[in-house]
């Protein structure tokens, strides 16, 4: 497959399949309940679907380190270093924590820093600490000029007010399924979009509106597996091959060619993340 039609899955976390892990940890999970599928293979899958680029999220600083060592030992992967709004209370006050996280981005195969932002939501952390540690991050990727991958679930308003108290952040929101209103807020911040499966099985017409409308210069695809299997692959475990079908289900939507789209979001992820 030519590379201008070439894809970029720029949020999974595959890295978690590498490794039996033996605890609560949801994305673990759902691996051990696929049968922990060899990541080597997972890859050549996503190569056969024209996906030749992934970035592997970390969400802790043992998930980030990981990302960086599976990242590193394969060629077309970047990892990015992240602490999930979920884990704010654990590292909120663990400083030697923050300085080992701290080290993790000046790694070669580190692109961004992120998954973090708000979750209110399940509110697994309390907001004051959740908003620590953003801050944390922002000001880590804004040293090392990293750009961001956010995670922002009904806490827009306040993430807004952190987000705007900083100059130069540049980044993504991850997996975006909010309205027009916050599609605006977003373009108008110079961020990109992160759509994923969810667009495939949505039956929220504001979310499809607000889908359809993102510049083209703004998208950014991903799969966030192994979550968010996209139709009509519901009940499978999610993979990077499966952005091609987000791919094609967003230029039909959008009424656009699926190679001019696939050409679009490979070059956005190339501005953004320099791969």
């Amino acid at each position: 497959m030519s590379d201008d039609n070439s894809l970029t899955d720029t949020h999974c976390h595959i890295h978690e399949a590498w490794r039996a892990v033996n605890g609560s940890d949801t994305t673990a999970k759902l691996w051990n309940k696929a049968g922990r599928p060899d990541p080597d293979d997972i890859i050549a899958r996503a190569h056969e679907a024209g996906v030749q680029r992934m970035i592997c999220v970390g969400t802790t600083l043992p998930d980030s380190r990981m990302a960086i060592e599976f990242a590193k030992n394969h060629s077309g992967l970047s990892a990015s270093i992240g602490i999930h709004p979920h884990e704010a209370k654990t590292y909120v006050n663990n400083f030697d924590a923050q300085k080992i996280f701290t080290s993790l981005a000046a790694q070669p195969s580190v692109v961004a820093v992120g998954e973090c932002g708000l979750d209110y939501f399940y509110n697994h952390s309390p907001k004051q600490e959740q908003e620590k540690i953003l801050r944390f991050q922002i000001e880590l990727a804004l040293e090392r000029d990293l750009p961001m991958i956010f995670h922002v679930r009904e806490a827009f308003d306040d993430f807004w007010r952190i987000f705007d108290d900083y100059r130069g952040i540049r980044g993504v929101i991850h997996s975006f399924s909010a309205g027009e209103k916050e599609l605006a807020q977003i373009v108008e911040r110079g961020l990109y979009v992160g759509q994923n499966g969810i667009m495939t099985f949505t039956k929220n017409e504001a979310q499809l509106r607000a889908a359809k409308a993102v510049p083209r210069n703004r998208l950014l695809l991903e799969t966030d597996a192994p979550f968010l299997t996209p139709a009509p692959y519901r009940g499978t475990i999610c993979e990077p091959k499966h952005v091609r079908v987000t791919a094609e289900f967003l230029a039909g939507l959008r009424d656009e060619s699926f190679e001019d789209l696939a050409a679009a979001t490979t070059q956005n992820a190339r501005n953004l993340f320099g791969i």
